[in-house]
């Protein structure tokens, strides 16, 4: 059971990759945190003498503060933070204890080049269907909250990405692409070491959908129907990711802990 003010890294990881993830506050040390340089995922460095100076950005979400140990650190931090009214409490034994549990960690550098720890930006080929739904729903939920994602044309995806600092992906030249018979979902995951059995379960299926290869899991014709239905019903492009977002949440709970349910009817007419 977790101490007053703290959460468990089983339980944080259970929130996280939800809509209602708490936002994560990583207060460590530079020392520290270049001895393991990866962030538990959606997390955002902040020095923790100067941590009151994101209350108001993160007002009306709970926060778990995190540092090396789960000491001092943290939770001074949590304390000034919650001094400025927010619902802040600490990960216990902070990163040592995410890193025992074997649980992932983001590695900076898989963010972008020179990441400093702002919002990152994004940018694909319009009118997307499944992948390039996927994909920023991976990053919106395990990455950056904050991501911003752009739809242009295939033409000029390289040159928005030079122009306005973005990452391209999911196009042939991309950092972020299809290897083999991978898809973009899968290089990211892997890529920004997300690997776990529910994210892993929802690759076989998007793979299978984006791929034309549906007979190999059953539920990535179901996936296929509804992507080419979003796409059909959504002429704005960020308009089918706000509704993409919905139905990759409910893919990702499934996969987390409805995969073996069934559905069935009673067969008796109920008044």
């Amino acid at each position: 059971m977790s101490a007053f003010n703290s959460i468990s890294p089983a339980a944080l990881f259970r929130l996280i990759g939800t809509p209602d993830a708490p936002a994560v506050i990583d207060v460590r040390t530079d020392a520290d945190f270049e001895a393991h340089a990866g962030l538990i995922p959606t997390a955002r460095r902040w020095p923790h003498r100067e941590v009151a100076s994101c209350a108001d950005a993160l007002r009306g979400r709970q926060v778990v503060v995190v540092c090396h140990g789960g000491l001092k650190l943290s939770h001074g931090a949590a304390a000034v933070l919650r001094g400025h009214g927010l619902l802040a409490i600490v990960l216990e034994g902070g990163t040592e204890a995410w890193r025992a549990a074997a649980l992932p960690l983001v590695p900076t550098a898989a963010i972008g080049p020179g990441w400093t720890g702002g919002p990152t930006r994004w940018v694909t080929r319009h009118r997307p269907k499944i992948d390039r739904i996927a994909c920023p729903w991976l990053i919106r939920r395990f990455v950056d909250p904050a991501a911003e994602v752009l739809f242009v044309p295939p033409a000029e995806v390289d040159g928005v990405a030079e122009r306005f600092e973005a990452t391209p992906f999911d196009t042939p030249d991309a950092p972020w692409t299809h290897v083999g018979d991978r898809c973009t979902f899968d290089a990211m995951v892997e890529g920004f070491g997300l690997a776990c059995p529910a994210l892993d379960t929802m690759a076989d299926v998007i793979r299978a959908a984006d791929t034309g290869r549906c007979d190999t899991v059953a539920e990535a014709a179901g996936l296929l129907a509804l992507s080419v239905g979003l796409s059909r019903a959504c002429k704005d492009d960020l308009a089918q990711l706000d509704a993409g977002m919905i139905l990759y949440d409910a893919l990702f709970r499934w996969a987390r802990d409805g995969a073996g349910e069934t559905h069935g009817w009673p067969g008796k007419h109920h008044p």
